[in-house]
């Protein structure tokens, strides 16, 4: 799963430049998104930008509009190597292992992709078989993401997923066999769901030996279902309380919690977020997709069209881009930490200059004051939160937020 790491941009908005003189001295690492927009089934708690596939998917079509749309953004990115590629959804899962070893030979044949590129694929356990894990595998892909969320029938069948318990565990064993690092996706704070329960959950995780686990809070997003007919959920403390012996059981396996919902064996953390909460860049191509690109004169956000019908449409008129924006010089100290706070060790402050091209003596007033109140870790040459800043990350984000 990818979690949204900046607000989207207004419709066709473009805003000013940094300030005259502003500079980057050097471009962050570049990342590669891909989306793609169908599923079997909407979840009702999803807000991402999915759409059931009733009439089936022309797999060849879209990946034939994916490769021109990358080509279309070649000017943008030209000569720079990318590290990572990340393929969500929606389900990508329901698109063959040939569709995928295309897209990636395409890939290959037009850009700079490092021979060590993490290559991820999210999957869902109502989409997999054997057969088309070993094709993944075969096609490059080299971390497998499986959005298991619970492996309770009862818990799953209340958040609407198409899968079962079986299906979960299955989805998960054919991962171990075939990735040597894959992650499990799981939620807490589901409806009806006890302590016990969401900690039985990552015991069984545990089980198929993950190199990676994503534990996300259910929350009640705003245009889902979930949001307009809201279930009963665990309380606030119930919710905290799982959240806390999910993490103690995890650091006991081994697993480092390196950000606020994802945990890692060592060597294991997933690279291509990793870019994103240390200010990275992305292309993002496909249905619906963002990306942020950095030059050494600005830094510009972009956002495809999301129905993938407009998309397609416009890929073929030439391009894909709905909305473009140049990040405003008074916008970057808060896109900054919305990315890095997020890892619990926070980034050397150094990465600020380097990413924002501003001085960290710029906001020098707001981390004196969220030092003061406890939020910000004391050691001068780390930009982290403290152990209470992570407990209300918001606040401690929010504190960076821009007078206007």
């Amino acid at each position: 799963m990818i979690i949204p790491i900046h607000p989207h941009p207004g419709p066709a908005a473009v805003v000013a430049a940094p300030a005259a003189g502003w500079a980057l001295q050097a471009l962050p690492p570049l990342s590669l998104y891909i989306h793609f927009p169908w599923c079997v089934r909407k979840c009702p708690y999803c807000d991402f930008n999915s759409h059931e596939a009733k009439g089936g998917m022309d797999e060849a079509g879209y990946v034939a509009a994916l490769l021109t749309d990358l080509e279309h953004s070649l000017p943008l990115i030209w000569g720079r190597p990318i590290h990572t590629i990340f393929m969500g959804g929606g389900t990508p899962s329901l698109f063959s292992a040939e569709a995928m070893d295309s897209l990636l030979a395409g890939i290959r044949a037009r850009t700079k992709l490092l021979p060590d590129a993490e290559i991820t694929l999210e999957a869902n356990p109502g989409t997999v078989e054997a057969d088309k894990f070993k094709g993944y595998r075969a096609a490059g892909i080299n971390r497998l993401s499986i959005g298991i969320q619970s492996f309770d029938p009862a818990h799953l069948a209340a958040i609407g997923r198409i899968h079962d318990g079986d299906e979960a565990r299955r989805a998960a064993a054919l991962a171990r066999e075939t990735f040597d690092t894959f992650n499990l996706d799981l939620m807490f704070a589901l409806p009806g769901q006890t302590v016990a329960q969401a900690l039985a959950d990552v015991e069984t995780a545990l089980s198929f030996s993950p190199t990676h686990l994503s534990c996300y809070h259910l929350t009640l997003e705003p245009n889902t279902y979930f949001y307009r007919y809201p279930p009963s959920l665990p309380d606030d403390d119930t919710a905290a309380e799982m959240h806390d012996v999910i993490a103690a059981r995890l650091a006991s396996a081994g697993f480092d919690h390196y950000e606020t919902s994802a945990y890692a064996l060592p060597s294991h953390r997933a690279r291509h977020n990793v870019n994103y909460w240390q200010f990275g860049d992305y292309l993002g191509i496909g249905a619906g997709a963002h990306g942020k690109l950095s030059f050494h004169d600005r830094i510009l956000r972009q956002a495809r069209y999301k129905q993938p019908a407009a998309y397609l449409k416009a890929v073929a008129a030439g391009n894909a881009v709905q909305t473009e924006e140049l990040v405003d010089h008074q916008d970057l100290p808060f896109e900054f930490m919305l990315n890095a706070l997020r890892l619990s060790e926070g980034v050397a402050a150094t990465l600020y200059s380097e990413r924002t091209g501003l001085p960290l003596a710029g906001i020098a007033r707001t981390l004196a004051r969220v030092h003061e109140q406890g939020l910000l870790d004391a050691d001068p040459t780390r930009l982290a939160p403290s152990e209470l800043g992570r407990r209300h990350l918001n606040r401690l984000m929010e504190a960076f937020l821009p007078d206007r």
